[in-house]
């Protein structure tokens, strides 16, 4: 359950901090005549994802149980590759996803309604889908016809949204590098139990072979029906009697991903050379200006804080705060 919670905190949080910048941007420059298009746009994405995850969810149910099996197989491995994609794109572009939205809804202002339904459209629709895929195939994996996956996944998604609305309002400031580093590291984690459950579908299913061939079997030690089992399951898709292929996948997802992942960014010489560069250029632009004072394209530093953009207008800088 936990995993799951994680799931719909994780996922749930970008929604949330995407709906907060847009909404406050258009509060903070006196355009509340967009807000019905934007929220036009954000309710239309969230109908489009409960309906993607319904499909996926009644849809499959009246499939062969081998169709079944390769279904959520291919699926599992598809969410697994959209959530690495993900949780590194936001590890590297989170400082400056204010400023990217920012000059999306200048544009679409300046198109009209139909853009601004667009682009609100589009920037939650891509996390609600990817929310609906990597749920489910979550769900499926650490489930086996308990609610309780559901119940986290819906708990996490709550949390997200109380979080946003607490974000939008300014009573709660979070260092968001350290929160989506240690969420994404868990998450990471989670996905390799997913991708695992989703190579032993596909065996199943006889799309692939080795389904007899045990890596090792500790059913007798960690009952599936235990509390110990359950919570192994839940947090990490745990399976006392793996496939060698399974494990063989899991490590060889889950040591290399969580090692680059939780690597400095930029780390080595080269990213030692390229930070060198930067803080030259940085440092004349600086002494040019005089007055030693940060200019328009000065290095934003790590861990900026969600802060509150939609209270007042005067006396904050246009900087990467939320």
């Amino acid at each position: 359950m936990f995993g799951n919670y994680l799931i719909g905190l994780r996922e749930g949080l970008e929604a949330s901090l995407v709906v907060c910048i847009l909404v406050a941007y258009l509060v903070k420059t006196d355009r509340r005549d967009a807000l019905r298009p934007v929220w036009t746009g954000i309710g239309t994405a969230c109908a489009i994802s409960l309906a993607f995850g319904a499909t996926l969810e009644f849809g499959s149910q009246e499939l062969t149980f081998e169709a079944k099996e390769m279904l959520g197989g291919s699926l599992s491995i598809i969410a697994v590759g959209l959530v690495t994609w993900m949780v590194f794109w936001m590890r590297r572009t989170a400082r400056h996803l204010k400023s990217e939205l920012h000059g999306r809804l200048d544009a679409a202002l300046q198109l009209g309604t139909g853009a601004l339904v667009a682009t609100a459209l589009l920037a939650v629709g891509r996390e609600g889908l990817e929310t609906a895929l990597f749920v489910w195939a979550s769900v499926r994996a650490s489930g086996e016809g308990s609610s309780a996956p559901l119940i986290g996944v819906l708990l996490g998604i709550a949390t997200a949204i109380v979080l946003g609305w607490l974000f939008y309002r300014g009573a709660l400031r979070i260092n968001l590098a350290k929160f989506f580093t240690w969420t994404g590291g868990m998450l990471v984690i989670v996905a390799a139990g997913v991708l695992a459950y989703g190579v032993h579908d596909l065996q199943e299913a006889r799309f692939v072979g080795g389904l007899a061939n045990k890596a090792f079997d500790v059913s007798s030690t960690i009952p599936p029906d235990s509390w110990y089992g359950t919570l192994l399951k839940g947090v990490f898709n745990f399976q006392p009697d793996p496939t060698v292929l399974q494990v063989t996948v899991w490590l060889l997802y889950l040591v290399p991903t969580l090692g680059l992942f939780l690597a400095p960014v930029g780390f080595g010489r080269f990213g030692r050379s390229v930070r060198v560069e930067e803080q030259k250029a940085t440092d004349e632009k600086a002494g040019s200006g005089g007055d030693g004072t940060r200019g328009d394209g000065g290095a934003v530093p790590d861990g900026e804080r969600v802060r509150d953009g939609a209270r007042g207008t005067g006396g904050r800088p246009d900087g990467d705060e939320v």
